[in-house]
């Protein structure tokens, strides 16, 4: 089994780029675990107004240790439970999701690349790409369309928070990537490259991560 991270800023592609490679090498070999499902539970007590103004783009807001233990399990051939986080409500539902090993387990998230004891388990370490414009309207046409915002209010929280926090946090983890993918999931050539690199780990008998 190999382990293979995905990084990126929003709106980058990773999402596309994590699910190409796992289209390509088929379901029966690629499992993806996604960073969003593993957001904290909201704070006890405050409003949905007040959860929203709560910042989603720093790495506190994730729970680290329960993705990280289920990446390692995963890892060692044991299937996981992965939390199901609702983004409108800002918080976790109670159902989680049955998630099964398989031979290429995908980790997938803005920050998939940033604490040092995940990327110990990561074979393979891949940082997506795309120039700021791009993400941007990305980002708004997204926004706009499943979040029913407005692209001012879009392009305000990118420029206040998200571009901020991407600087600090996401764009330093490019150092720690084995492979930077360009242009995102219109890149087909980079994703048929992962997807042989991770056939060519599988196939080698004598493979022991590095």
């Amino acid at each position: 089994m190999i382990v293979i991270g995905i990084a990126g800023g929003t709106g980058s592609g990773k999402t596309t780029v994590a699910g190409e490679v796992a289209r390509t090498l088929g379901p029966e070999k690629a499992a993806i675990v996604h960073q969003d499902s593993y957001y904290k539970p909201a704070p006890a007590g405050l409003t949905l107004a007040e959860l929203r103004e709560l910042n989603y783009d720093h790495p506190d807001a994730f729970d680290w240790p329960l993705l990280t233990a289920h990446v390692r399990a995963l890892r060692e051939g044991h299937a996981v439970q992965q939390p199901v986080y609702s983004v409108p409500l800002c918080d976790r539902l109670p159902q989680t999701e049955h998630l099964d090993p398989a031979p290429v387990v995908i980790v997938e998230g803005i920050m998939a690349l940033y604490r040092p004891e995940l990327r110990e388990l990561m074979d393979v370490r891949v940082y997506v790409d795309a120039a700021p414009d791009e993400r941007l309207a990305r980002l708004v046409e997204r926004d706009v369309r499943e979040r029913a915002r407005s692209a001012d209010a879009v392009a305000g929280r990118y420029r206040l928070r998200l571009k901020p926090m991407h600087d600090a946090y996401v764009e330093p983890t490019r150092s720690y990537a084995d492979f930077v993918v360009p242009h995102g999931g219109a890149n087909r050539r980079a994703i048929r490259l992962l997807a042989a690199c991770a056939e060519r780990l599988l196939a080698d008998e004598g493979y022991m991560k590095l």
